[in-house]
Parts: C-alpha cells; sequence; structure tokens
C-alpha cells in the first residue's frame, strides 16, 4: 500500500511512523509511506504557504498553489483525503474500506484551515477523527495511516487481532487479563482460567455485549439494536446470576 501525507510539518508523520508495527510494516515494504513537504513547491524567499483569509478575521489560511504544486509534481494516489473538523467521522468501517486500497493520499491542514477552492476541486472526501479542534492534521493522519496499516495482511503478528478488537462487529472489545492470577486481592475471573473455550467464548461476548451498552449505547444503535441471539443471550445470563450457585463471585 502506498500513502502519501502532505504537510507542513513532515518530521512529524516520518518520526511516529519509525516505530512499532507501523515502522516494522514501512522497513519492510509492506507500506510505502511517502511525505511530501508543501514548502518545498513553494517560490518565495520565505517559502510561504499561507495567507490571511478574504474577508478579514483570525488565523491564517493554507493556500491552494502548493497544494496543487505538490499534487502535481508527486501524483500521490487518490482518493486524497483532507483532515478537517467539518470531515465525517473516521470510524473503524471506513479504516477497513481504506485497508482495501491500494493507496491513498492524507492532507493535512493547518491554521484557520485549507483554502476552500482546494477542499471542492482538489479533494475527495475529508475525514474528522473527533469532535474536537486540533492545532494542524498531522495527528489526525497519524491516526488514519495507523488504524489502516494494522489492518493490512502481515502486519499484526496475530492474524486474528483485527477481528477480536473493539469496533470488529460493531462492539466494544471485551475486557483483557494477562498474569499474576490474582494481584493484590483483585482476582482474574474464574472463567478465563478454567480452560473451557465455550465457557470462554461465551464469557467474551456477554462482557462484550454489557460493555458497549453500558458505555457506548450509540454503537448498538448504530448496528439496528441487539441481534435474538444477543438479546436470547442476555436474558439467559441475566436469569443463571439469580441464581446464587450459578453467580461467579470472581466477576468483580
Amino acid at each position: 500500500m502506498r500513502i502519501d501525507v502532505l504537510t507542513i510539518f513532515p518530521e512529524l508523520i516520518t518520526d511516529f511512523a519509525g516505530h512499532s508495527l507501523l515502522g516494522r510494516a514501512v522497513a519492510s515494504g509492506t507500506v510505502d509511506l511517502l511525505v511530501h513537504d508543501l514548502r518545498d513547491v513553494t517560490t518565495d524567499l520565505h517559502r510561504t504557504v499561507d495567507d490571511a483569509p478574504f474577508g478579514g478575521g483570525a488565523g491564517m489560511v493554507l493556500r491552494p498553489e502548493p497544494i496543487v504544486a505538490t499534487i502535481e509534481h508527486v501524483d500521490p494516489p487518490r482518493p486524497i483525503i483532507a483532515l478537517g473538523a467539518a470531515g465525517r467521522r473516521f470510524d473503524q468501517v471506513r479504516a477497513v474500506a481504506l485497508s482495501e486500497l491500494d493507496g491513498f493520499t492524507l492532507l493535512c491542514g493547518r491554521y484557520e484551515g485549507i483554502d476552500e477552492r482546494i477542499m471542492t476541486h482538489v479533494v475527495d472526501e475529508e475525514l474528522s477523527v473527533a469532535d474536537v479542534v486540533l492545532a494542524g492534521g498531522e495527528v489526525a493522519a497519524l491516526v488514519v495511516i495507523e488504524a489502516v496499516t494494522r489492518l493490512l495482511p502481515g502486519v499484526m503478528g496475530n492474524h486474528t487481532s483485527g477481528s477480536e478488537e473493539s469496533f470488529a462487529d460493531g462492539l466494544l472489545e471485551y475486557p483483557q487479563f494477562t498474569r499474576p492470577a490474582e494481584f493484590r486481592g483483585w482476582p482474574v475471573p474464574e472463567v478465563l482460567r478454567s480452560g473451557d473455550h465455550g465457557r470462554i467464548e461465551r464469557w467474551r461476548r456477554l462482557e462484550s455485549l454489557r460493555r458497549t451498552i453500558e458505555r457506548r449505547p450509540d454503537l448498538i444503535e448504530a448496528r439496528g439494536g441487539l441481534t435474538p441471539e444477543e438479546e436470547a443471550l442476555l436474558q439467559a445470563e441475566s436469569a443463571d446470576r439469580t441464581d446464587p450457585a450459578d453467580a461467579d463471585p470472581t466477576r468483580h
């Protein structure tokens, strides 16, 4: 996969990209990450990439010329995606869709934003990573890059990791535990130490459902509610927990 990033702070991208899973993916050639400094195509002494907004107002706006000149020079892959607060919310569904492409390009805004003519005539879509305002698009671009590249074959050591984590099926991931089995009087749930894979799978599914219902009910709504099987599973568990003999004393 080829990913191009257009930015005025290339080191923010390259420094991060040299580490962890992404760093290994770049080193192995699985990901071809090309970072382009918009200042490199400027022709004035000060390498100007921004200017005051028409109509007045605070801050500066990225000019269209260096963006278009960079795109024409490097011919980056489509789609060209701008990172900005007005964009569509980036989520796991979009990450999966991008991971199936041969490549894409990320345009990092700065200051008060990007000249709207670029957004209208050059950019294919705009993505937002959260309902917050950032100083620039670089951090958002890194979120997109990491979310997408970790889904590529061979990037994660365990090929099942991506299918069992949060948002993979519209739910949050179940709780995770590791050694020691008890720490400061806090035990790992007995079911996870039982070796009974059927019970473990059922427990994990229930915890995933509970956690999503409690913390992110919007995810349940977005997927059209609970399935009949999920409702039955929750009802059965609720009935089981009314019987003290079936209660799991290590649950909490």
